[in-house]
């Protein structure tokens, strides 16, 4: 593993060794070194950034694959193909650990391509760094900050594209409207902060509910809203049932005393009706979570069944 900050405590790849690869004239390498640069400077994308450095350095070292591996998300950034021989190194800034960038290929890499990688990646670094800090902001603006779920923002962004890919794919999307009941009470007989304490609990146990493709937002105050993509409503509703029943055996300890909740969930999906956009769906949905209110909460109901059953 080799550092960056620039290359500290460097040492040789796995399996280094001798391959003789044609060497480029001072010119060509600051042609390739000026392309290089202006091209990291098009792009707030890691991903995107990567695949220019790739596919720029190529005149200059040849790499079948690079993987980088981002300080701050679990998806990584893949471009090429991964092969048996690499070359790994740490990247840091001012600010801390960047990531790690993994370059592969067949060949064995030789000292003097390592240390090429290594004056190449100096171009990397700050763009690299300029794109994950561009990401990262763009993460926390869709995030609430309290539950760390998506915000209402989020929710108007995803909920629009999963409308417009359901009516495309014909497939079927519901939406769970889900209340925590009495939390006006809560607040009032334990405070504010254990309310909030609640809230994350909550939204922890949605997402342990939810499946990966489930996309989960805080509406505002105690609501939460969950997509659920290509799910019919019978499907929905099971999910719904889950979370509720989970919910409701959650105890949170306040001064050694368990306090419990519960929630109450409105269900509707969206049958392909062309007709029928965001606000009518949500319309349904919160028509059904006013029910469940009203027929004395920590209950589920499904709009979509009350409407056959009129």
């Amino acid at each position: 593993m080799r550092d960056m900050t620039m290359v500290t405590n460097a040492h040789k790849a796995n399996g280094a060794g001798s391959i003789p690869l044609g060497i480029p004239t001072q010119d060509q390498e600051l042609a390739v070194r000026v392309r290089l640069t202006q091209a990291l400077q098009m792009s707030l994308d890691p991903t995107e950034i990567i695949s220019l450095f790739f596919h720029q350095i190529q005149p200059l070292v040849q790499i079948s694959g690079v993987i980088f591996k981002s300080s701050t998300t679990k998806d990584d950034s893949r471009v090429g193909r991964e092969s048996l021989h690499h070359c790994d190194y740490r990247l840091t800034t001012d600010e801390g650990y960047l990531g790690e960038v993994i370059f592969s290929r067949s060949k064995r890499f030789i000292e003097t391509e390592l240390i090429k990688i290594e004056q190449l990646l100096s171009a990397l670094v700050y763009p690299l760094r300029n794109a994950v800090r561009y990401q990262t902001a763009m993460r926390l603006a869709l995030l609430d900050p309290l539950t760390l779920v998506g915000n209402r923002a989020a929710l108007n962004n995803n909920l629009k594209r999963e409308l417009q890919l359901a009516n495309r794919q014909q497939q079927q999307l519901s939406l769970l409207m889900i209340d925590v009941d009495h939390f006006k009470k809560i607040n009032d007989d334990y405070g504010h902060h254990r309310g909030d304490l609640i809230l994350c609990e909550i939204a922890k146990t949605i997402q342990s509910v939810c499946r990966s493709t489930d996309s989960i937002f805080r509406y505002g105050g105690e609501e939460f809203v969950v997509l659920l993509s290509n799910t019919n409503a019978i499907g929905a509703e099971i999910i719904a049932e889950r979370i509720r029943e989970r919910i409701s055996e959650t105890e949170i300890l306040h001064n050694t005393m368990a306090i419990n909740t519960t929630v109450s969930i409105g269900v509707a999906t969206h049958n392909g009706d062309q007709n029928e956009g965001i606000e009518e769906l949500f319309e349904r949905a919160d028509k059904a979570l006013y029910s469940a209110k009203q027929s004395g909460r920590n209950c589920t109901i499904n709009s979509t069944a009350n409407a056959q059953a009129r």
